[in-house]
């Protein structure tokens, strides 16, 4: 099934789930691990890199919301309460705008070097959105993109937690869904 309905994931919006939950997992675990390792002469190409994907994941993200406001979203279980249904409304915007504001101040950041990261993945080019020399800019939109990061690393561990929880708790379709089982 190509299309979302009421009640299931159409293909699209399940592989835009999981190749973007992919992304955000590798660019969170190489954003840590890149910034946890002593300077070394390749820093600055796991760096470049770290920015080439932010570009695609950001890509894919924009790719995602036009497809998810063309389409349904399957409802929640007639059962779920009142709060269940506000803090699920709740978690995915909160997803959605940690995942777009980490991005962009990633891609503020990536401009704030001697030498700005312009190319993505496959060797596109990408315009700055911002460029400066100034070293406190740079700290600021560096601090800010981490504590972003983490922000959104916990908000996804809550989202697993949740996810697990309609699965083996409630016994409900939720999880099954949107891996193309349910």
């Amino acid at each position: 099934m190509t299309r979302n309905s009421m009640t299931r994931w159409g293909w699209p919006s399940i592989a835009l789930h999981w190749i973007g939950a992919a992304l955000i997992l590798l660019l969170l675990g190489h954003g840590w691990w890149m910034t946890h390792f002593a300077p070394r002469p390749d820093r600055l190409a796991h760096y470049a890199g770290h920015a080439a994907l932010g570009y695609d994941f950001l890509a894919l993200l924009i790719l995602r919301v036009l497809w998810r406001w063309t389409q349904p979203v399957p409802e929640l279980p007639a059962d779920t309460a009142p709060w269940e249904r506000f803090v699920a409304h709740a978690g995915h915007f909160g997803l959605y705008l940690l995942m777009f504001a980490t991005t962009l101040t990633g891609w503020a950041l990536s401009g704030t070097l001697r030498q700005p990261f312009v190319r993505d993945v496959f060797g596109l080019w990408v315009p700055p959105i911002y460029t400066s020399t100034d070293r406190a800019m740079h700290g600021m939109l560096e601090s800010t993109h981490e504590a972003l990061s983490y922000l959104l690393a916990a908000l996804i561990v809550v989202h697993v937690v949740a996810a697990l929880r309609h699965h083996f708790v409630k016994r409900n379709n939720v999880l099954r869904r949107m891996i193309a089982r349910g």
